[in-house]
């Protein structure tokens, strides 16, 4: 492969859940790679800033409110990046997260629908609107957890959601081939602020549980975006189907 290898120039991204943590993180990678970025989320000062801070760098971005749990949201977001950019090659579904933390005999249903909606349904009722106007060659990449190899106690509703999650991604990945591809990264322990809150972590006990990971650290942001920026790349031409894990060897 050439020096193009990594070169998103053409292409256009839509982020979920981009307005802060791995989102952000997303976002700003493809951008740097040339990629236009449709920057999406409920905040919308989230999201404006952080599509101005791309445009500051000499990418091309902009911002639409997006609550993923809303289908006619997510069908308005597919049409702007249309209408915005005059194509569709890369949807991330990023937006996620669950803040409770109990035993699952404790949960409340209404928690679990929650969850359920947010970290599964909504990546399912998005990738039906991206396919429906993804170009040929385009791709789908779902952010799905470690959380989902294991049992995960105080965070089984989640857990259980993001192994669905990887389901779904490896069979769209079989029955939308060889169109659109479909991956799924799968983050180890980042300490977004959604963690560190179901965790009850400040910052300093957060980057202190990179001492039981091998490579040494806590991921971040940009350890994810460069993942994304691999599987929406022609790099990854090749790549449907895979759950890519970026966890520090954990």
């Amino acid at each position: 492969m050439g020096s193009n290898t990594f070169d998103l120039t053409d292409h256009v991204a839509v982020v979920t859940g981009a307005g802060r943590g791995i989102g952000e993180g997303i976002a700003k990678t493809l951008a740097a790679a040339g990629a236009a970025v449709v920057v999406a989320a409920r905040r919308t000062a989230e999201i404006e800033r952080v599509a101005g801070e791309i445009d500051a760098a000499g990418g091309q971005a902009s911002a639409i409110t997006t609550d993923v749990t809303d289908p006619r949201a997510l069908s308005a977001l597919a049409d702007g990046a249309v209408d915005t950019y005059g194509s569709l090659t890369t949807w991330v579904n990023n937006a996620g997260g669950s803040p409770d933390r109990m035993p699952l005999t404790e949960l409340d249903r209404a928690s679990w629908d929650s969850c359920m909606a947010l970290n599964l349904t909504a990546i399912w009722e998005a990738s039906v609107a991206a396919v429906a106007r993804l170009a040929d060659g385009g791709c789908i990449i779902n952010i799905s957890s470690m959380a989902a190899y294991g049992p995960v106690p105080g965070s089984g509703h989640y857990a259980a959601a993001k192994a669905a999650t990887n389901s779904l991604t490896q069979t769209m990945a079989r029955e939308l081939a060889p169109r659109i591809r479909v991956n799924g990264i799968a983050p180890g322990v980042v300490p977004t602020e959604i963690m560190k809150t179901a965790l009850g972590l400040d910052d300093e006990q957060a980057q202190g549980l990179g001492r039981h990971i091998p490579m040494g650290r806590v991921g971040t942001p940009d350890d994810l975006g460069q993942a994304a920026l691999y599987l929406a790349s022609p790099a990854a031409a090749w790549v449907t189907g895979q759950i890519l894990n970026i966890s520090g060897g954990q």
